[in-house]
């Protein structure tokens, strides 16, 4: 089995590198499909940049970015999803909460995540078979069994609620739970692994942003879910839970709609 060491030493790697670089504020911002669509060239510069390293160290390895595109490998040969700016919206406001975000697959499914917080200087990382850990120390997801007290996150959909939301958002309520929404999916997504919230439920599964989170989660612990309650870390279609096993089912239930049974 491929332990992909070099490949996580370079992820982790740039993973320094860019979080020096957002801890920056950005030089210009500009908008993409509409309005609310920002991107900065702090954006690009990191996506060319990790681009240019990964193409010189792993030339057969394909590449998905968040802002030059590009395809998974048909052969299922390794393939990076990188979002050099999860969060841009915050960032390019001066909100502190956003962060680099690099996976790796291959045809077995994810191999490794790496997830930068650049403005509390936290690294996640977890590589296929190993520990999910936090600047190098071990992290596990929360020992929740009840959802009351405890904090799940989501994100919108861009600047919107995607389908179902206010629905879930209501039925945690009813629970005494709380919900978050703070701005950058792979972040909230790695504070389920670091035990920092219960749950956590993405409206729609993109590996570009979410799967080295997503990745991470599993590996501290988590339950990870597609829409349709089946374990999964790579989704096909809809959206993605990741929980603590204690709070899973309740709230697969609460995003659903579907009651157990």
């Amino acid at each position: 089995m491929t332990t992909y060491a070099d490949e996580l030493s370079t992820a982790l790697e740039l993973a320094d590198w860019a979080a020096g670089r957002i801890r920056a504020r950005p030089t210009s911002v500009t908008t993409k499909a509409n309005a609310a669509d920002l991107v900065t060239e702090t954006d690009r510069e990191i996506e060319r940049r990790v681009r240019s390293v990964v193409a010189e160290r792993f030339p057969s390895y394909a590449l998905v970015g968040e802002e030059y595109g590009g395809r998974p490998a048909d052969d299922g040969a390794p393939t990076w999803y990188l979002d050099p700016v999860d969060g841009t919206t915050n960032y390019a406001s001066g909100l502190p909460w956003c962060s680099f975000s690099l996976a790796l697959a291959d045809a077995d499914g994810p191999a490794l995540g790496v997830v930068a917080d650049p403005f509390r200087g936290e690294v996640f990382s977890a590589v296929r078979g190993g520990s999910a850990l936090c600047n190098g120390d071990p992290i596990r997801c929360a020992d929740a069994t009840g959802l009351a007290g405890e904090v799940v996150v989501t994100e919108w959909a861009a600047y919107r609620p995607w389908p179902g939301m206010t629905d879930m958002l209501d039925r945690l309520a009813g629970q005494l739970c709380t919900t978050r929404i703070m701005g950058s999916s792979a972040l909230s997504l790695v504070s389920v692994a670091a035990g920092r919230a219960a749950a956590g439920v993405i409206g729609a599964f993109n590996p570009i942003d979410l799967l080295a989170a997503v990745f991470v989660a599993g590996q501290a612990g988590a339950d990870v879910r597609g829409e349709d309650g089946k374990r999964t870390l790579f989704p096909e279609s809809g959206g993605i839970m990741v929980a603590a096993p204690g709070v899973a089912d309740q709230v697969w239930q609460s995003w659903t709609g579907v009651t157990a049974g």
